[in-house]
């Protein structure tokens, strides 16, 4: 497989080094470290050859069923794998920055939380705590959960995080904050302020800076990019999908505050 070709695609440079021949402008793509009934499942679902090497890789490095991998695949994973927006190249060393950028996604896919996402923060967090194992498969490999409402007290005040994670190849917490509403960006400077706190509180000397991981109903990526400018911690930026059935439904129907002031009103 031409080493260009792979290069273009989102695939880490530890992935490309291992498969890497010395001197040559190939690759050997591990065919064996998949199984035969992933290789005839992939085939009518991937055309490119190029495409097909990327599947191969990642299913053998986060050990895909072959159920996820056509999940993966169906949801378009290729194109959302290291999407997210994001400051590392001017907040993380060299080394450090192309391994994180490929670390996260946009967008995520939680349709395994159904009508379950179109509530309130809180709802979201304690669906993807209960459904921990299609939250970390969702994630991708090296994430580890460490809690939801994570609390943390600064200067007498508590805070709570709203997911906190430990990633095992970056070494470093993950702050995740979760919104249910279209990013604006104020959320940064939130999830900017909780990965202080961690640093200070949480992280020890042997833990690499901690990074923050904003998810988002919908967002603009100029506002986005914007957003980031200025910011001297390494944070991301992406949105999370869910089934766009109830996301059509929730559209349409009166939102839970509109019916709460409704009702106000109509006591009065």
């Amino acid at each position: 497989m031409p080493l260009a070709e792979l290069e273009l695609l989102p695939i880490s440079q530890a992935i490309l080094d291992q498969i890497k021949k010395p001197n040559e402008e190939f690759g050997q793509v591990p065919l064996d470290q998949i199984s035969w009934y992933h290789h005839i499942s992939l085939i009518p679902k991937v055309k490119s050859n190029t495409e097909r090497a990327f599947y191969i890789m990642e299913t053998a490095a986060n050990g895909w069923s072959r159920d996820v991998m056509l999940s993966q695949i169906t949801n378009g994973y290729i194109k959302a794998k290291g999407n997210a927006i994001t400051n590392f190249q001017d907040t993380l060393p060299a080394y450090q920055s192309d391994l994180a950028q490929y670390a996260f996604k946009d967008p995520y896919n939680f349709s395994f939380l159904g009508t379950v996402a179109l509530q309130h923060e809180l709802d979201i967090e304690k669906n993807l705590a209960q459904r921990i194992t299609n939250f970390l498969l969702e994630m991708g490999k090296g994430f580890a959960f460490i809690g939801r409402q994570y609390h943390l007290t600064v200067d007498g005040d508590d805070y709570y995080i709203d997911i906190l994670m430990y990633h095992l190849q970056l070494h470093c917490y993950v702050v995740v904050e979760l919104k249910a509403v279209e990013f604006v960006p104020e959320f940064v400077s939130k999830l900017n302020f909780y990965i202080s706190a961690v640093d200070e509180y949480v992280k020890t000397s042997e833990d690499k800076p901690t990074i923050g991981l904003l998810l988002c109903r919908s967002k603009s990526d100029t506002k986005a990019r914007f957003a980031l400018r200025g910011i001297t911690q390494p944070l991301g930026i992406a949105q999370y999908e869910t089934e766009k059935l109830f996301e059509d439904v929730a559209s349409v129907l009166p939102q839970i505050e509109n019916i709460e002031n409704q009702l106000e009103e109509d006591k009065e």
